[in-house]
């Protein structure tokens, strides 16, 4: 794993104050499909500036729509359109999430859990196979939030990443706050969850916050991260040392300044387990 830093979600709010130098993250991740060109989906003046960020920034592309995990077949448009946006973009890294998204070609707009079945990791590691096949690099999958688990399931979230990881060669896309979520939901420990994943296959952290229901959570991302995320992200800094940090940030905005204070909390963070392990000199982290 080549760890570039810590960085911001790529949102039109911030954009244009990214373009003028005000920002102080190390890199951004940009939503695939705001830059498809297939029908749904506009490129328009956000691809321009995107491209403009791209000359000064490292950017990922982190998608919504690749519906790994569903009954249905990959689609060839999808695919294709993100092999041209690859070409265009030259991205650090691909990812997209370990789920499903629409069944019978309806796209329901959701990151929907699957069960954590033999018969699922066989059917997604071969739809992840067709994917890397294309793309010519690992996909990088992130863990969804869950409200429930499967009564089919066969084993735990954390077996089932795994496995997947194992027999396909992806990279993993750990969201500290999905983990959180769908702990607090379900009733799991989601130490088990951090201790259990395979570390050496993280390519890239997500950090932020949900929306506390009372009886349950919600991962909304308009909300600042919660001490219980920063105490887990810590943790797991700690246990495997800096990892690629992204903040997200998805309603009620803040200022750039305000949001980035989470960035920098978080190279704070991985600076400070780099340096006491010996790692990284101090000019190879900015704060």
């Amino acid at each position: 794993m080549n760890y570039i830093g810590c960085g911001l979600g790529l949102r039109p709010t911030y954009i244009n104050e990214i373009l003028e130098g005000q920002s102080k993250s190390d890199w951004f991740e940009v939503i695939t499909e705001n830059l498809f060109t297939l029908p749904g989906f506009g490129r328009g003046q956000f691809f321009k500036k995107v491209l403009k960020v791209r000359e000064s920034y490292p950017l990922a592309l982190h998608g919504v729509s690749l519906n790994i995990g569903s009954s249905d077949p990959l689609s060839s448009a999808y695919i294709t359109e993100l092999k041209n946006l690859i070409q265009i973009i030259e991205p650090c890294w691909v990812s997209d999430h370990l789920c499903w998204t629409g069944v019978s070609g309806i796209n329901l707009h959701d990151l929907l859990p699957l069960p954590y079945t033999l018969e699922t990791i066989h059917h997604v590691v071969a739809k992840i196979e067709k994917v890397q096949n294309v793309i010519q690099q690992p996909l990088v999958l992130e863990n969804v939030s869950s409200y429930f688990d499967y009564k089919a399931s066969e084993m735990s979230e954390w077996e089932f990443i795994s496995e997947i990881t194992k027999r396909s060669g992806c990279r993993l896309l750990l969201d500290v706050n999905n983990v959180f979520v769908s702990a607090y939901n379900q009733g799991f420990n989601a130490e088990d969850f951090f201790r259990t994943i395979p570390a050496a296959m993280v390519q890239q952290i997500h950090l932020a916050g949900p929306s506390d229901m009372g009886t349950h959570m919600i991962d909304t991302h308009d909300t600042p991260i919660r001490d219980d995320v920063w105490i887990y992200y810590e943790k797991f800094i700690n246990m495997v040392g800096p990892q690629n940090t992204l903040i997200e940030r998805d309603g009620r905005f803040p200022t750039l300044l305000e949001i980035e204070t989470e960035v920098l909390r978080a190279k704070s963070i991985c600076k400070g387990v780099k340096l006491r392990n010996g790692g990284l000199r101090d000019s190879e982290i900015s704060i």
